[in-house]
C-alpha cells in the first residue's frame, strides 16, 4: 500500500476563521454565466469553491488528449476574484470512452451482474485498467496546478465508496486473495480465523477463494467482515495512490470527502482518517429516519472523532432539499443557519455546500442550491447571505475545540459483523442502538465524543458502548482498565460476544465484557416484533432480554413480565476504582436516558444544557483565551439560557439570561476559566 502518512502533522484548513464554501460545476453552463458567478460568489462572501469533481470526459475527452482551456480560466478567475480553489483530480466518475474501451473496469455486484455506465461511480477499486488511467490523469491535473495560487487543497475522487465500495469481479477476486494472503499468511491460519470446518468449507488452494458473492444460503460471516475490511482497503489504497502523485507536485493539502451518515457503512474511517491532511464530511439530513437532527449532530461529532478532536470541514451538505430520498423536503426558513451552526458547534471550521448553482439537466437538477432555479430573488439566496454575514461575526471561533467528558465507542467492522445475515433477531441493528444512546445523552444536555474502541479513554469520565458485539482483546481490556482507574462505562446488549474473527467467546455472554460487568448470560432470548416487556421500576422495554446471572454485580432493575420475571435487566459493577452499567434490554426511549443521567451523575458528567426532547442543544468550544458556547434552539418557542458574556450572532451582550428566539442560534464569547 502506498504511504499513508499525510503530508500535514495538523489539520490545514483552507482558511483562518469560517470558511463558506461550494462546489461549482461551471462546466454545465456557458462562459457568459462564469463571469456573473464571480460577482455573485463575492456578493456571497464565498471563500473556497470545488471545481473538477466531475471532470474527466471534460479535460480528457479522448484517451491521452487533454483539454485544460476551461479549467485553466476558471482557475485564473476564481483567483482574480479573491476565491481559493479544492482542486479536484476528477477521477470520479470514468469518462464514457474508457467503459466503451475496457467494460472489465465496471463493478459487478454480489450476484454477479455487471452495473453499467449512465450513472456515476462505474468502476471497480481494485481495476488495474482504471488504476493506470486515473493516475495518469492525476499526474497532467498535479503537474499542471500544483503550484497555481488559487490552489487551497486537493479532492481526491468524491466520496470514494458510495456506490462501489463492494465488488465482485475477477480482478477483486484475485485482489482479494492477495489481501488475505498479505493478512493471514497460510491457509491453515486462515481457515482457523474463518472457521471453514463449517459446512465443509475448508480452503486447500487460495485460488479456490472468490469474494462472497450471493449464495444459496446464508454465507460464512468471517469471510463477510474480511472482504468489507479488504474492500475498504482497496478503496483506501487507491486515495493513497493518488494523494502520492498530487503531493509529488504540491504542498497543498490532501483529502477526500468522507460520508458518515446513517446509510453508508462500507469504509472503515478509523482506518482512512490519518492518511487525511483535513478531515472533510458529507452531511445530508436524511428524513427517512425518525430524528434527521439528532443524526446530524451525531454525525458531527463521529466526524470530530475521526479529527481527534481538532476542527473539521463540511465539504457537503444541501441549502434545500435534495433529490435521492423517497420525499425530497426542503428546509423551513432559519433552518438553513440553524443546521449550518450546529456543525460549526461541533467542530466544523469550513461549511461548504453542494452546489452552487442547480443544474438545469441531469439527474441532480432538482438537487438544492445556492443559486437555485429560481435565481438570487429567492429566500434561499437571503439565506445563505445571512449566514455568510453571521460566519464573519464567528471568525474567532476558528480553531478552538469542542469539549466534552464523555465517550460513545464506535466501530464500523462491530457495525458490519452486527447487522450479518444470521444474528439472532433481525431487529437489532447496529446503528439503532449507537443512535439510541446518542440520542438520550444529547437530550440529557451531554456533549459526547464518538472515538474508536481503540482510542486513548483517559480523558473521559463515562464512556458507553452500545451494542459493541465485535470487540478485540486489547480493547476490551483497555476499556476495563479505564473503569477500573477510576472511571464509568455503561454497555449495552449484544456486545463484547465475538473477537475479531467473529469467533464467539466461549463462556458465557457478554464474552468480553463479564468479569468487567460482573455477569454472565447462559441465553439469548429475544422478543418477536411488537411484544414489550416491563421491568420493576415501570421502565418498558422492546426486541431483546436475556437470561443473565449477576457474579458481583447488583441489580438494578428486573423484569416484571415477558420470558423472563425476575431476571436482572439492569446491572452495576464496581470495578477497581470505577463502575461498570449493563443494559442487556432495548428499553424505550426515555427509559434508557433515565439510566443514563444515573450512571452519568455517578461518574460526575457535568451536562452542557438543560434536559429537552432534543430541541435545545447547548455546546460549548474551547480557544485560548476564550469559551464559545452554542445555545441552538431547534423548537417553535423562544427558550432562555442562564449566561453572561458577548453574543456574537446579533453581536451585543448578553446575560446574565440569554434569551433564544425559536429556530435560532446564539453564541456567547466568555474568557476561557484558568
Amino acid at each position: 500500500m502506498p504511504n499513508q502518512t499525510p503530508g500535514h502533522s495538523h489539520p490545514a484548513m483552507p482558511s483562518p476563521g469560517i470558511t463558506l464554501g461550494c462546489d461549482y460545476n461551471y462546466e454545465q453552463w456557458p462562459e457568459a454565466v462564469w463571469h456573473e458567478d464571480m460577482a455573485l460568489m463575492r456578493a456571497a462572501g464565498i471563500d473556497l469553491v470545488a471545481v473538477n469533481i466531475f471532470g474527466w470526459s471534460s479535460i480528457e475527452p479522448q484517451p491521452g488528449r487533454y483539454d485544460f482551456a476551461a479549467l485553466d480560466q476558471i482557475m485564473d478567475l476564481l483567483h482574480a476574484n479573491g476565491i481559493r480553489v479544492n482542486l479536484g483530480t476528477g477521477t470520479a466518475s470514468p469518462p464514457p470512452w474508457l467503459t466503451h474501451r475496457h467494460p472489465e473496469v465496471l463493478p459487478v455486484t454480489a450476484d454477479g451482474t455487471t452495473r453499467f455506465p449512465g450513472g456515476r461511480q462505474a468502476w471497480c477499486p481494485s481495476s488495474p485498467i482504471f488504476r493506470e488511467h486515473a493516475l495518469a490523469l492525476v499526474e497532467q491535473v498535479a503537474h499542471r496546478y500544483g503550484d497555481h495560487p488559487a490552489l487551497a487543497m486537493w479532492h481526491v475522487s468524491n466520496e470514494l465508496g458510495c456506490h462501489n465500495a463492494l465488488c465482485y469481479d475477477d480482478a477483486s477476486a484475485q485482489a482479494f486473495r492477495e489481501w488475505l494472503t498479505r493478512r493471514y499468511g497460510d491457509l491453515d491460519t486462515l481457515n482457523r480465523a474463518w472457521g471453514t470446518a463449517f459446512w465443509s468449507q475448508r480452503y486447500a488452494d487460495w485460488a479456490e477463494i472468490a469474494p462472497p458473492r450471493l449464495a444459496l444460503s446464508v454465507r460464512n460471516p468471517a469471510q463477510l467482515v474480511d472482504f468489507h475490511r479488504f474492500s475498504s482497503e482497496a478503496l483506501l489504497e487507491h486515495y493513497l495512490c493518488e494523494a502520492d502523485i498530487l503531493r509529488g507536485h504540491s504542498s497543498a493539502p490532501v483529502t477526500t470527502n468522507f460520508m458518515v451518515t446513517a446509510h453508508i457503512r462500507n469504509l472503515d474511517y478509523w482506518k482512512w482518517a490519518p492518511a487525511m491532511d483535513v478531515i472533510a464530511n458529507d452531511h445530508y439530513l436524511d428524513h427517512r429516519l425518525q430524528d434527521p437532527v439528532a443524526e446530524l449532530s451525531f454525525a458531527a461529532d463521529l466526524t470530530r472523532g475521526l479529527a481527534g478532536g481538532r476542527p473539521w470541514m463540511l465539504m457537503e451538505q444541501a441549502t434545500g432539499a435534495v433529490n435521492w430520498q423517497p420525499y425530497n423536503l426542503t428546509k423551513a426558513p432559519g433552518q438553513l443557519q440553524r443546521n449550518s451552526l450546529t456543525h460549526v458547534a461541533r467542530g466544523a471550521d469550513a461549511l461548504c455546500f453542494f452546489q452552487w448553482r442547480a443544474s438545469a439537466q441531469g439527474a441532480e437538477k432538482f438537487h438544492s442550491a445556492i443559486v437555485p432555479h429560481a435565481g438570487t430573488q429567492t429566500a434561499v439566496w437571503r439565506e445563505v447571505l445571512e449566514l455568510s454575514a453571521t460566519l464573519d461575526r464567528l471568525a474567532e471561533v476558528g480553531g478552538s475545540t469542542v469539549e466534552a467528558d464523555t465517550a460513545i465507542l464506535f466501530d464500523w467492522e462491530s457495525w458490519w459483523a452486527t447487522d450479518t445475515e444470521a444474528r439472532p433477531s433481525q431487529g437489532v441493528r447496529y446503528l439503532d442502538q449507537v443512535h439510541a444512546a446518542y440520542r438520550a445523552l444529547r437530550e440529557l444536555g451531554v456533549t459526547t465524543d464518538l472515538v474508536s474502541p481503540a482510542a486513548d479513554l483517559s480523558r473521559y469520565r463515562a464512556v458507553v458502548v452500545p451494542c459493541l458485539h465485535m470487540v478485540r482483546d486489547r480493547d476490551a481490556t483497555a476499556l476495563s482498565d479505564f473503569v477500573h482507574a477510576g472511571g464509568h462505562a455503561l454497555v449495552t446488549f449484544y456486545s463484547g460476544i465475538v473477537d475479531e474473527h467473529d469467533r464467539i467467546r466461549l463462556g458465557g455472554y457478554p464474552g468480553a465484557f463479564r468479569d468487567l460487568l460482573g455477569v454472565t448470560v447462559e441465553e439469548f432470548v429475544p422478543l418477536p416484533p411488537g411484544a414489550e416487556t416491563t421491568l420493576d421500576s415501570g421502565a418498558r422495554a422492546t426486541a431483546w432480554t436475556e437470561l443473565l446471572h449477576t457474579t458481583t454485580a447488583e441489580t438494578v432493575d428486573r423484569y416484571t413480565d415477558g420470558p423472563l420475571p425476575g431476571v436482572a435487566a439492569v446491572t452495576r459493577n464496581r470495578h477497581g476504582a470505577g463502575q461498570a452499567w449493563y443494559v442487556a434490554t432495548a428499553l424505550d426511549p426515555a427509559d434508557l436516558r433515565d439510566v443514563l443521567r444515573r450512571a452519568i451523575r455517578d461518574a460526575g458528567v457535568t451536562a452542557c444544557g438543560p434536559e429537552s426532547d432534543g430541541t435545545v442543544e447547548v455546546v460549548r468550544r474551547r480557544g485560548h483565551d476564550h469559551r464559545y458556547t452554542f445555545v441552538i434552539n431547534h423548537g417553535d418557542k423562544d427558550i432562555e439560557h442562564h449566561i453572561s458574556g458577548h453574543e456574537l450572532v446579533a453581536d451585543e451582550p448578553a446575560g446574565p439570561v440569554l434569551r433564544v428566539p425559536a429556530g435560532t442560534v446564539r453564541v456567547v464569547r466568555q474568557e476561557q476559566p484558568r
